[in-house]
């Protein structure tokens, strides 16, 4: 990694802080992300989760969604994600499905559980074995309705966009 990238790196995630601390003060949570890409194009994203009553309005969502929408595409490839705070499991799935190459964030996930933002449970739910998790989720065959036609018509679908 060459000083310029540590420098964009500082000027980002200073961004992402600064961005975090106002979304406080505008009924927000204490998270801000903003996504560059390749090109240099920067895109700013809060948390506005009990705003809009949305639990999937995570910052980093946020500043992903707002890049792929602008930009017309699903692919952030070559993309830097920077967030005041270490990814939940969602935010970081959301960076992988995205394609993000590297996230970079400030605090980490003990300093937003001594703030009251406790992600253990999220992180220990995939830990869990099936049996044992806290949200059962089951598999269940309809009787004349194959789990695989929405399957198979993305598989004969010509126009379709593989992602």
């Amino acid at each position: 990694m060459s000083t310029d990238d540590l420098t964009t790196d500082d000027v980002y995630l200073s961004q992402a802080i600064s961005l975090a601390t106002a979304n406080v003060a505008d009924d927000g949570g204490p998270f801000g992300a903003v996504v560059v890409t390749a090109e240099g194009a920067a895109f700013e994203g809060v948390n506005r989760v009990t705003a809009n009553n949305d639990p999937t309005a995570h910052a980093e969502v946020t500043a992903i969604r707002n890049a792929c929408a602008t930009l017309g595409t699903f692919d952030l490839t070559g993309a830097v994600l920077y967030t005041s705070c270490e990814p939940c499991p969602m935010c970081l799935a959301s960076a992988l499905w995205a394609r993000v190459d590297r996230v970079v964030f400030a605090a980490d996930r003990h300093d937003a559980a001594a703030a009251g933002f406790d992600d253990a449970a999220f992180y220990e739910y995939f830990e869990t074995p099936l049996e044992r998790r806290s949200m059962q989720v089951n598999q269940l065959a309809v009787d004349g309705v194959p789990a695989t036609a929405p399957f198979d018509a993305w598989t004969a679908a010509a126009g379709r966009v593989d992602y």
